[in-house]
């Protein structure tokens, strides 16, 4: 994978993580940054990055859906299911880059979509079975394992645009 093709996802991600309220619009301005470093260029991109932290809040959410689009990638409207299932895929993401543990994955994913997400059932069945460990056969490690195999599954889902024809390789 090259460096613009991996931005490209971390800015999808960052984008499907703010919208569904797991990070900040400074966080995504920030990785508009990243973006811009890796090779990435539009227009949008740019505005989007130039934006400070205080006005990252407010400005976000204009900017952010043209400058997916100029670069191919899509913005899933707050609470849509694509939206959901796009966010929980990044903290998949995330928990597989080890910036989060697997019983933070199945707690943040369990919260957020408790046991209506078809695509996150498991993860948050295996974060009951976290809560109830103590009392059953299993260890952490072993739920560890799953959690992790849980998360490779949805990471290895591809991203839903096609690759625009102006990124750079």
């Amino acid at each position: 994978m090259t460096s613009t093709e991996a931005a490209a996802i971390a800015l999808q991600d960052h984008a499907a993580l703010w919208s569904a309220g797991e990070i900040s619009a400074s966080d995504v301005v920030n990785a508009a940054c990243d973006a811009l470093v890796a090779g990435l260029d539009t227009p949008g991109l740019r505005i989007l990055a130039a934006r400070t932290r205080a006005e990252a809040d407010y400005d976000v959410h204009d900017l952010l859906p043209p400058a997916l689009a100029e670069l191919g990638l899509t913005f899933h409207p707050v609470a849509s299911r694509a939206g959901h299932e796009a966010a929980a895929r990044a903290l998949a993401r995330r928990m597989l880059a080890g910036e989060l543990k697997p019983w933070e994955l199945t707690f943040r994913v369990h919260r957020r979509y408790g046991h209506e997400l078809p695509l996150t059932e498991r993860l948050a069945e295996l974060d009951d079975e976290y809560a109830i460990l103590e009392y059953g056969d299993r260890t952490a490690d072993q739920v560890d394992a799953e959690v992790t195999a849980e998360a490779r599954r949805l990471a290895a889902h591809p991203l839903a645009p096609t690759e625009p024809a102006d990124i750079p390789s």
